[in-house]
C-alpha cells in the first residue's frame, strides 16, 4: 500500500449532520473513529487531540484549524465554532462567512451540492502502528494514534483534491502541469520572503505552499514512499529542480 509520508495528505470524511439556518451554521463529522477507509487507516480517538488543544476553537493560537472550500487556502469559507472528539469521531460545526466564498458554500449547503467532509493533515510517523489482520486485502491495517490537523473542507460530491493530480499523471500533459505548479510555488514563496501582511495570511501562503507541494510530489515521483509497517521507502524523483522549489519548505 502506497503513502506519502511528510507531505499534506487529504481524507474524504463524512455527513452533514444538521444544517442551522438561523445561525448560517452546519454541524458534522469530519473523520470518524474506529473504521478501516480506503487508505487502510484506521484513525483512534485522541488522533486530533494535540492539534484541537494547540490550535482549536479555544486555544490561544492565531493560527486555528480553518474552514475550508477543497482544501484551498486561498477559500476561507467560514470558521469552526466547535471542533472536539466524542465516540463517534471529529465532530466540528462551522459559520459560514458573508464573504463570497462563503455565500456560494452557504447556498451550496442549501442546495444539497455540498455533501461531504474532508480534512487536511499530515501523518506523524511514530504515531502509525501497522495492526495485522488477514481480513483486509494488505493483511493488516494502519493505527493512526495521532496526526497533525491543518483544516477541515467543504467537498462537492466527495471531490477530492488529489482526484485531479491522478488524471494528470495519467496524460501527456504531466510536465506542463509540473511546470505550473512550480511556478505557483515560486510565486507564493517570493510573497513569503517579503513577508508583507499579518501572521495570519503569511501562514496561509505557507499552508497553500504545502498544498501545492504535495501536488508537485505526487506528479514528479518515479515511486512513492511506502507506509509499509515501520519500513519507509524514499521517493525516486523526475529531473525538477527541487533546490528551487522545496528546499526551504518547513515542514513542522
Amino acid at each position: 500500500m502506497n503513502k506519502i509520508i511528510n507531505q499534506y495528505q487529504t481524507k474524504n470524511a463524512t455527513e452533514i449532520k444538521d444544517i442551522d439556518s438561523e445561525n448560517r451554521s452546519v454541524a458534522i463529522y469530519l473523520s470518524k473513529f474506529d473504521v478501516i477507509d480506503s487508505d487502510f487507516d484506521v484513525i483512534k480517538r485522541g488522533a486530533f487531540t494535540k492539534s484541537i488543544r494547540e490550535h482549536g476553537v479555544d486555544s490561544p493560537s492565531n493560527r486555528k484549524i480553518a474552514f475550508l472550500r477543497h482544501h484551498d487556502w486561498m477559500q476561507q469559507i467560514g470558521k469552526f465554532t466547535q471542533l472536539e472528539e466524542d465516540n463517534v469521531g471529529l465532530f466540528a460545526v462551522g459559520y459560514l462567512g458573508n464573504s463570497t466564498a462563503g455565500n456560494d458554500a452557504w447556498n451550496d449547503y442549501n442546495d444539497g451540492i455540498i455533501r461531504e467532509h474532508s480534512i487536511g493533515f499530515r501523518y506523524i510517523t511514530d504515531k502509525i502502528k501497522f495492526i495485522e489482520d488477514a481480513s483486509t486485502d494488505i493483511g493488516g491495517f494502519y493505527q493512526i494514534n495521532e496526526l497533525q490537523l491543518w483544516e477541515g473542507s467543504a467537498v462537492t460530491f466527495g471531490a477530492n483534491d488529489q482526484t485531479n493530480v491522478v488524471e494528470i499523471m495519467k496524460s501527456e500533459q504531466k510536465h506542463e502541469h509540473i511546470i505550473r505548479i512550480n511556478d505557483q510555488i515560486e510565486t507564493i514563496t517570493k510573497s513569503l520572503v517579503n513577508g508583507k501582511g499579518s501572521d495570519e495570511r503569511l501562514f496561509e501562503m505557507e499552508m497553500q505552499l504545502k498544498r501545492l507541494n504535495s501536488q508537485l510530489v505526487s506528479l514528479a515521483m518515479h515511486e512513492p514512499v511506502l507506509k509499509h509497517h515501520s519500513l519507509l521507502i524514499e521517493p525516486k524523483y523526475d529531473d525538477v529542480n527541487w533546490n528551487n522549489v522545496i528546499g526551504n519548505i518547513k515542514i513542522y
